[in-house]
Order: C-alpha cells, then sequence, then structure tokens
C-alpha cells in the first residue's frame, strides 16, 4: 500500500484527502495472477495498460519496482503466461485488448513491446 493525495475542486472549494491504495506492484501481481488463472482478455488488458501509463516511468520502471515481489510460483507461471500471450503484436492478447480501436494494430505493438520489455527487465534483474 502507499499513500496519494487526491485534489478536487468543488465549486470554489478545494478539497484533498490522502488514500491508501495499491501500488503498481501490487496491482501488476494480482492482474497477472488473475490472468492466469481466469484466461480472461480483460485481465490481460489491465496488464498491459499501465506497463505503458504508469507513474514510474514505464515497463522497464515497473519491472524494477516488482523484482522482488514476483518470487512465488503462482507469479512466475502467470508471468510465463505473460510471455506466451504477449509474444507479438498477432498474439491473441495483444490484438483482443485493442479489437475495436481505430488504432488496434499500434497499440497491439505498444501492449505486446511492454510486456516484452516488464518481462527482460525482470529476468535481467534476477541474473544481477
Amino acid at each position: 500500500m502507499e499513500a496519494r493525495i487526491l485534489s478536487v475542486q468543488i465549486e470554489d472549494v478545494d478539497c484533498s484527502a490522502e488514500v491508501n491504495v495499491t501500488g503498481l506492484t501490487g496491482y501488476l501481481l494480482a492482474k497477472a495472477v488473475a490472468a492466469h488463472s481466469r484466461r480472461q482478455t480483460k485481465d490481460w488488458y489491465d496488464i498491459a495498460f499501465p506497463l505503458l501509463h504508469n507513474d514510474a516511468d514505464g515497463p522497464a520502471a515497473a519491472a524494477e519496482l516488482a523484482q522482488d515481489r514476483f518470487p512465488d510460483e503462482a507469479a512466475a507461471m502467470a508471468l510465463r503466461d505473460l510471455r506466451v500471450n504477449f509474444e507479438t503484436p498477432d498474439a491473441q492478447e495483444p490484438r483482443a485488448c485493442v479489437h475495436d480501436h481505430p488504432d488496434s494494430s499500434v497499440l497491439a505493438v505498444d501492449a505486446a513491446l511492454a510486456v516484452q520489455e516488464f518481462r527482460r527487465d525482470l529476468q535481467r534483474q534476477a541474473r544481477t
């Protein structure tokens, strides 16, 4: 968990609150295990999107944060599934994630590359 300040302006009043949220690593681990067990396209998309758009600065930074949090066998199996399902932009999951979008081919490439970078950097860090 990590604390975040959420702010909003309601009429002329600035309001803010500190809330505890799941960090990027916890979210990715939960989604990777869910995707492995449920096999729903939404779960795979829910991994690719935050790898591309996160406060950590992309897939490589997410891998660095996740290094110590992906140790057990369930996570390892889920990460193997990620590799297989996002191996190329033509693989099943990148296509399914963006099937109705006008830029679907570009987004599928982005999703596949983000997952590949995340996995590669996780593996690289595990060896060092």
